[in-house]
């Protein structure tokens, strides 16, 4: 072995045994060894950053952008509501969500099926009260071996048969990879979804709301345009439907003013603003659902002007209101600033 291939050698040992030791993040443990391997003439300066325009790159990027559109549109929320039971047993969770990712996966890129699912499985484990750790990890293998089926499955199924096209003068059909694919996909679901899935520490642990995918709650407010679904609707029938979306009504801003009293019987209008509160990810899922607006997306200065509000501030160390009542702040009076 020559120099260069010990170094480079040593240097692929050094990133898996950090990987595995998992101390550093993956992508910064990646990104330091593309550094030292251009700091040691390993890899030629003009090449050092050409990954980052290859293809695979950009789709991953594409697709992360389209699945949060699916977000955003209410999409996967009406996915989520299809498959979502949360009288459901994690290994029947698991069989469902795992069989419409290979399903999906054997049609699309593995990534983007993976991408696409992966909001529904941890809406799906907050819904049932349990984290989501046990069941994403079975949704990754489902999508792979989904993809064995077909022949545009996953690129080294389109490699292959381009070689043997090569080599040969003919290459694989769209289902020539089925007969083997989709025995081994069934039989690798059949496994994670029965057993497989209870190997995985922790599995079967409880979401106590301390989890990454906990979310605290955030005010918002939102417009309704033209076209809006919520339009004529009464807010007591509009709270019943945001309730499967987790969002709950707190106000209505109408003609730049908050409508007082009793609100339940209102119809909305058009132009209306509502006070939302919910998780970030809720809101925007209701939001789409809805065809509702943030306020101040758009241009229509007709409803910014003079309207409401909603902010979210934090009391630093040494704030002079740092100890004091909210009562004896006086916000309302002093500052017309109400405090929610």
């Amino acid at each position: 072995m020559t120099q260069d291939q010990i170094i480079l050698f040593s240097l692929f040992g050094a990133v898996f045994a950090l990987l595995i030791w998992g101390r550093w993040r993956y992508d910064i443990v990646a990104f330091a060894a593309l550094l030292v391997a251009l700091v040691l003439g390993l890899v030629p300066n003009d090449q050092a950053f050409s990954g980052f325009g290859h293809p695979a790159t950009i789709i991953v990027a594409l697709v992360l952008v389209v699945s949060r559109g699916l977000i955003n549109s209410g999409a996967i929320d009406f996915i989520t509501r299809q498959l979502i039971d949360a009288g459901r047993s994690v290994g029947a969770h698991i069989a469902i969500m795992s069989g419409t990712g290979a399903v999906l996966s054997a049609f699309m890129n593995n990534v983007a099926a993976l991408a696409l699912l992966m909001p529904v499985d941890v809406q799906a484990a907050n819904k049932a009260g349990r984290s989501p750790r046990g069941t994403l990890m079975p949704l990754s293998f489902a999508t792979i071996l989904g993809g064995l089926v077909t022949l545009i499955g996953t690129p080294p199924n389109i490699i292959i048969a381009a070689f043997r096209e090569k080599s040969l003068g003919e290459g694989f059909a769209m289902f020539d990879f089925a007969p083997v694919g989709l025995a081994c996909a069934v039989a690798g679901i059949t496994f994670v979804a029965l057993v497989g899935w209870r190997m995985i520490p922790n599995a079967s642990e409880k979401n106590d709301g301390a989890g990454a995918s906990q979310v605290d709650a955030y005010f918002a407010e939102l417009v309704v345009p033209e076209g809006s679904p919520v339009i004529e609707q009464n807010i007591k029938a509009l709270r019943a439907a945001s309730d499967e979306h987790d969002v709950e009504i707190k106000g209505l801003v109408r003609n730049k003013r908050r409508v007082e009293g009793a609100i339940s019987q209102m119809e909305v209008r058009a132009g209306d603003h509502l006070l939302v509160l919910a998780s970030t990810e809720d809101i925007d899922a209701y939001r789409g659902a809805m065809k509702l607006e943030y306020f101040g997306e758009t241009d229509d200065t007709t409803n910014r002007r003079g309207s409401m509000a909603l902010m979210e501030v934090v009391v630093p160390q040494d704030c002079r209101i740092d100890g004091r009542s909210a009562i004896s702040l006086r916000l309302k009076a002093r500052r017309g600033v109400t405090l929610v």
